[in-house]
């Protein structure tokens, strides 16, 4: 059975940090495609990074430089480290292999 779940997630100040975590089940993170997205308040989900089986991380523009995605192949989970936030990464973050979603873990930046 597939199942994505999602971490992580809270209330923080702009300018600091987070790290959510995807855990996965029913299938390796180590050979498939796996990304977040990120659904903000009224607004539709977009992409934020993903990494191939076997090839380079992807960024949105407004994320580079501050986020990066990583992934564990003993934890078979899948990390997003979130650095310098500001308010407009204010979402829901996902996890998928764009097959499969998790539940969303809400990220709030704000002083």
């Amino acid at each position: 059975q597939v199942q994505l779940v999602e971490s992580g997630g809270g209330l923080v100040q702009p300018g600091g940090s987070l790290r959510l975590s995807c855990t996965v089940s029913g299938f390796l993170v180590s050979v498939n495609f796996m990304a977040w997205y990120r659904q903000a308040p009224g607004k539709e989900r977009e992409f934020v990074a993903s990494i191939p089986g076997n090839g380079r991380t992807n960024y949105i523009d407004s994320v580079k430089g501050r986020f990066t995605l990583s992934r564990d192949h003993v934890k078979n989970a899948v990390y997003l480290q979130m650095d310098s936030l500001k308010p407009e990464d204010t979402a829901v973050y996902f996890c998928t292999n764009n097959y499969n979603w998790g539940q969303g873990t809400r990220v709030t930046v704000s002083s």
